[in-house]
């Protein structure tokens, strides 16, 4: 992802672990392809005539209950005989790569929902970092964008040009590294504390996370549409591998 001033001190990729951290996003955002659908019927298996506002509400207890299982997982492991705090950090890297991907996973399928079905990379961008960001990101987007923030991933993502996103995807970066970059690592020392606190600040921080993110989603693409914008029938079975599935 291209940045504003390659090199500029204040620019947070110029050191090269804000671009790790952009490059843990795309590939987490890559990793959803076809992945989407199966998640809306996963969603939908228990009530095939579910609405799309009911779908919605499932994908989000799904989310919400994906992140703070894993959080918590995770952060009990130093409390665990045997498996010491260097384990336990090198568990939470890797879970941390696995909150992207399930925080992508969700909001491109509450996308999908409203019928919002972006291919180009700059528009999924801004789509998962706009949403996990919250108020930050929509403030963010009508800035730069020069619109209006309400339903924000309807109206601007669909709607505003590749080379205006782009922008938007750089100031949304700088936003995304220090979030998620700089805090995070404090959430992943914390899940290394022992004797299973760790567990409970990874539960507790990963449940925060997933919560901000749903309201988020919720301000970002408005209230769901009445009937299906897809055929029910054109979405594949739900699968075992979704991140954070059963």
């Amino acid at each position: 992802m291209a940045t504003d001033v390659p090199g500029d001190p204040a620019d947070p990729t110029a050191d090269g672990r804000g671009q790790r951290v952009l490059d843990l996003l795309d590939k987490a955002i890559e990793v959803q392809n076809g992945l989407v659908r199966r998640n809306i019927a996963r969603a939908r298996q228990r009530n095939p005539d579910a609405t799309p506002a009911q779908v919605v509400r499932g994908l989000e207890r799904m989310y919400i209950g994906a992140m703070t299982g894993t959080g918590a997982a995770v952060g009990g492991t130093a409390a665990v005989p045997g498996i010491g705090t260097g384990v336990a950090l090198a568990l939470s890297a890797g879970e941390a790569f696995s909150s992207l991907e399930m925080s992508a996973l969700f909001t491109l399928s509450v996308a999908d929902v409203h019928g919002v079905h972006p291919d180009e990379i700059e528009r999924r961008r801004t789509l998962v970092m706009g949403v996990m960001l919250g108020g930050t990101g929509s403030a963010t987007i009508a800035r730069v964008a020069e619109r209006t923030g309400q339903d924000w991933g309807r109206q601007v993502v669909t709607k505003a040009p590749v080379t205006t996103l782009r922008r938007v995807n750089r100031a949304l970066a700088k936003h995304f590294i220090r979030k998620y970059g700089t805090k995070q690592g404090i959430v992943l020392l914390g899940r290394a504390a022992p004797f299973g606190i760790g567990a409970v600040i990874g539960g507790t921080a990963n449940a925060a996370i997933a919560r901000g993110t749903v309201q988020a989603g919720r301000r970002a693409f408005g209230p769901p549409p009445e009937s299906w914008p897809w055929e029910a029938h054109d979405a594949p079975a739900p699968s075992a591998d979704l991140p954070g599935g059963a």
